[in-house]
């Protein structure tokens, strides 16, 4: 049984909105609480020495929820960018975005640009964080940059990976998914061909430690055979 080492962890973090309500909360404190759930989880993966993680944190359509909750929510990127800098430099991580980004409010985007540049000399570890991200979408912006390149058929999958947001990043290993919804959610198509899934019950807001240690557990049994058998 080949137990491949996980070098990428993604995690789609799911269910703020429904642990606030269980809480007679507004959706915008479950959002504050999810923070504190990507402190706990990235800390804790930095411990398992799994060295990429990647957070679905704003997808393409999130868009669509009520106006007061996406402000929210950029005003909670704008603060944790601005006041986990310097904790995520000390701690050796290279911060990197993935979406489109170019799309997010002027002053966000220039908070990321600065964040990518003041970790980018981290090599060990990374947190990418994807914001305004699909994977339809980045599949349609990869094939226009090539038509716009006039790069010539066939397209090959090197070809095609070179122009998505990362090309360098690693498929994930293992992808979670909290709140008990068994679905992708548009959430790395491309490269999760062979990726395993672990769908927990638990609302985002109540992930910690010990349940990131039984996903990682959970994958180590597995057997991943990427179509061989």
């Amino acid at each position: 049984m080949e137990k491949k080492k996980i070098e990428h962890l993604a995690i789609i973090m799911d269910g703020n909105g429904r642990w606030a309500k269980s809480k007679h909360l507004p959706r915008i404190m479950g959002h504050h609480a999810g923070v504190r759930a990507v402190e706990r989880t990235v800390r804790a993966a930095r411990e398992l020495d799994i060295p990429t993680v990647s957070l679905y944190a704003f997808s393409t359509e999130n868009w669509k929820r009520p106006k007061g909750e996406v402000m929210g929510l950029m005003g909670l990127f704008r603060y944790y960018m601005k006041s986990k800098l310097e904790d995520l430099c000390k701690e050796e991580t290279h911060v990197r975005f993935a979406g489109d980004l170019e799309a997010l409010p002027d002053d966000i985007v220039e908070i990321l640009d600065d964040t990518e540049k003041a970790t980018a000399k981290f090599t060990e570890r990374q947190l990418v964080v994807c914001l305004n991200y699909g994977g339809r979408k980045e599949l349609l912006d990869a094939v226009n940059k090539i038509v716009s390149e006039g790069i010539k058929p066939p397209i090959t999958e090197e070809i095609l990976r070179k122009h998505f947001y990362l090309p360098d990043l690693p498929d994930p290993d293992l992808i979670i998914r909290t709140s008990g919804e068994l679905r992708l959610s548009n959430f790395w198509l491309w490269q999760s061909s062979y990726s395993e899934y672990y769908f927990t019950d638990k609302y985002w807001p109540e992930f910690d430690k010990n349940a990131l240690q039984e996903a990682v557990k959970d994958y180590y049994e597995r057997e991943r055979r990427y179509g061989n058998a």
